[in-house]
């Protein structure tokens, strides 16, 4: 067929001109609900199924405007309004939730009619939400729905699916699981005797309270009480340094001192920003206080030099050398040092450091340290003092039930700290004393 013959064949375009259509807007509708939008499911209704609208009964409520009270009506809501329907075979019924589901997420329409007479758009000005409504089978409403399937049954009905269509790898799994499961109607008979066996294993092992108690003995810290309400006596001070040391510490030769250098200079260990800057404070302490804090820095100090000796010999060291490199330290508080912080080999006078003595000396001068700075201790100027890390010396004070926080501005005045102090977190020891929970590894999933 030529081009010019199938081009004749073709429709030729309706030139006649189409009406104009006019739009109007149309009067709200009276009554309390007018047209409504509805949402079908897959299965749409003949067009000959009644619907009908059913709502319930408005409430009015009292308004008071300008002295007089106006009654109005509560606007309806879609669970307010229930849009029934009735076929030959299927029924259909509006669901309030979905529909006040669709209200909320901002689905509104325009409804509109179209007079082909008038050739006039009329455009109902009130926008609506569609309804939900969901289908029911007439001749399935008497059956009863199957229950749902046990445990038991899903697994056999997945068991069965993964070994007809399963790959070689999900049919090896099933297999693998098949082997491990326990029968337990197997078990039946043996219960008794396995909770006979469990009850005699269960003699020796120890209680909650009794595993607490030797939790609290193999702690890295000093003696303490768990029940005490007052942090000054959670950690007992001669505790840490027994009462016949403390009786053998003698500050005269640091009274005696005109300046602080002199001071510093009678130290064991003369390198602590924090010992030094102590020892020089101009604390409002009374006679009593600021006699035994000096006391207690010079304790920790004799601490901090016995430390430096032993990094300085790692194989060991024995007493005299310890005598003659801590001269001006008592020979009783070396004694002691050595006995408390240092482990002894078989057949040998040497004494060596290992972690966890190191750890309790380390603990045991953070204590007094506490008690000094009225239990809020700045750990980054003992950090730099001990060349270690806040890291490191933040976990020995968490061991000690300390709490790393920034202080409160009363704590602060209490402790005649400077503004400054209130931007650095400290070591702050409450009562009753709470040590923190060991860490469990979490589950792979």
């Amino acid at each position: 067929m030529s081009t010019a013959k199938s081009l004749s064949k073709k429709r030729k375009r309706d030139t006649a001109a189409s009406p104009n259509i006019i739009v109007k807007l149309s009067e709200p509708l009276e009554g309390p609900v007018g047209p409504l939008l509805v949402s079908y499911p897959a299965i749409h209704p003949h067009p000959s199924t009644a619907f009908q609208c059913y709502a319930r009964k408005k409430t009015k409520t009292t308004a008071q405007k300008e002295g007089n009270k106006v009654e109005k009506e509560e606007v309806l809501g879609p669970k307010d309004i229930l849009v029934v329907g009735e076929g030959e075979d299927i029924e259909f019924i509006s669901n309030g939730d979905e529909s006040q589901a669709v209200a909320d997420a901002g689905c509104r329409y325009l409804i509109a009619a179209f007079s082909r007479r008038t050739s006039t758009l009329n455009i109902l000005p009130t926008p609506k939400s569609p309804y939900v409504v969901q289908r029911t089978v007439k001749a399935l409403k008497s059956i009863p729905s199957a229950p749902a399937p046990s445990a038991l049954q899903y697994r056999e009905a997945k068991t069965a699916l993964g070994e007809t269509f399963g790959t070689k790898k999900a049919k090896a799994n099933i297999r693998a699981q098949e082997r491990n499961r326990v029968d337990v109607s197997a078990m039946e008979g043996v219960v008794g005797h396995l909770m006979e066996g469990i009850d005699k294993g269960a003699v020796g092992l120890m209680t909650h309270d009794e595993a607490k108690t030797a939790a609290d003995n193999n702690r890295l810290v000093p003696p303490f009480s768990s029940d005490a309400t007052d942090p000054a006596e959670i950690y007992p001070l001669h505790d840490i340094i027994p009462d016949v040391e403390w009786k053998t510490l003698s500050l005269s030769a640091i009274e005696q001192a005109s300046t602080g250098r002199e001071r510093i200079a009678m130290l064991p260990f003369k390198w602590s920003a924090w010992i030094n800057g102590h020892l020089n404070g101009t604390r409002d302490e009374t006679r009593k206080e600021k006699k035994k804090n000096m006391k207690i820095l010079l304790y920790i100090s004799a601490m901090l030099a016995f430390r430096q000796v032993m990094e300085r010999n790692k194989k060991g060291i024995d007493k005299d050398k310890m005598i003659e490199k801590l001269s001006s330290v008592p020979g009783i508080v070396i004694d002691s040092l050595l006995s408390r912080f240092t482990e002894v080999a078989r057949d040998s006078t040497s004494h060596v450091v290992t972690s966890a003595t190191e750890t309790k000396l380390l603990t045991y001068a953070f204590a007094l340290c506490l008690k000094v700075d009225g239990y809020a201790t700045d750990t980054s100027m003992l950090a730099n003092d001990l060349s270690m890390s806040i890291q490191q010396v933040n976990q020995l004070f968490k061991t000690l039930g300390c709490k790393i926080t920034v202080i409160t501005d009363r704590e602060r005045t209490r402790l005649g700290l400077p503004d400054s102090a209130a931007r650095t977190k400290r070591a702050v020891l409450n009562a009753p004393v709470s040590f923190p929970r060991p860490r469990t590894l979490k589950r792979r999933t």
